[in-house]
């Protein structure tokens, strides 16, 4: 319990930031589903729910104090495979069509809502991870890591969004889901738009990370201090 008190406090800020955005996605949701009646975007609180589980792991690893490098790649994989969830969101801009034209602003602002809160536990729980990585391995080079990283989940969004996969898959189908990547991979030509999306999904994540790291002022929180 102490624990998590002081987690709390040494990252007021960063949880403050995301229980602002969460509410205000909430509450403009709750407003829609009020004037339309009609659940449509309700998926959206589960979106926004796989998009918390990457920020809640790096917060944990960040308690710990001592971490066997072992335990660390296990997190580091289970990171990776929920981590796209968060900028997977935006992608649900695509639903908007469907809106009613009469209340299409209020979707597009509740869409946008959960969208940048997404955004926002992308880009925190991406830099507790540098800040962890850092503190185990000193020499590996970090921004380099973090741009494949994002690329990585540019992929990962593509599979998400057009393919239909989800994080669980890795586990319950990962025959078809290897078979799907190899294809992707030793086949570029045949599957330009997967590599197209992922370098322009990823590009705009890393134009977004890039504006994070210079405009915002972060201290991610050191294991030592608990």
């Amino acid at each position: 319990m102490e624990t998590i008190k002081t987690l709390i406090q040494s990252k007021f800020k960063a949880l403050s930031l995301v229980v602002v955005a969460l509410s205000f996605s909430i509450i403009t949701l709750m407003v829609r589903i009020k004037l339309n009646k009609s659940f449509f975007y309700l998926f959206l609180v589960w979106n926004v729910f796989l998009a918390i589980i990457p920020y809640t792991i790096t917060m944990y690893l960040n308690t710990k104090q001592k971490l066997s490098k072992l335990n660390l790649g296990f997190w580091v994989l289970v990171w990776l495979a929920f981590l796209p969830n968060a900028p997977y969101i935006i992608t649900d801009l695509i639903h908007i069509r469907v809106g009613n034209d009469n209340w299409l602003w209020l979707d597009i602002i509740v869409v946008l809502s959960f969208a940048l809160s997404g955004l926002l536990l992308f880009f925190l729980s991406l830099l507790d991870m540098q800040n962890l990585m850092t503190s185990q391995f000193k020499k590996i080079p970090i921004e380099t890591i973090s741009l494949i990283i994002i690329f990585l989940c540019g992929f990962g969004v593509y599979l998400g969004r057009f393919l239909r996969y989800n994080s669980w898959e890795i586990i319950s189908n990962p025959q078809l889901l290897i078979t799907d990547v190899l294809d992707i991979v030793m086949s570029p030509f045949q599957n330009a738009d997967a590599w197209l999306f992922t370098l322009g999904f990823g590009g705009f994540l890393v134009v977004g990370y890039w504006i994070v790291k210079q405009t915002i002022p972060y201290h991610p929180h050191n294991p030592e201090d608990i």
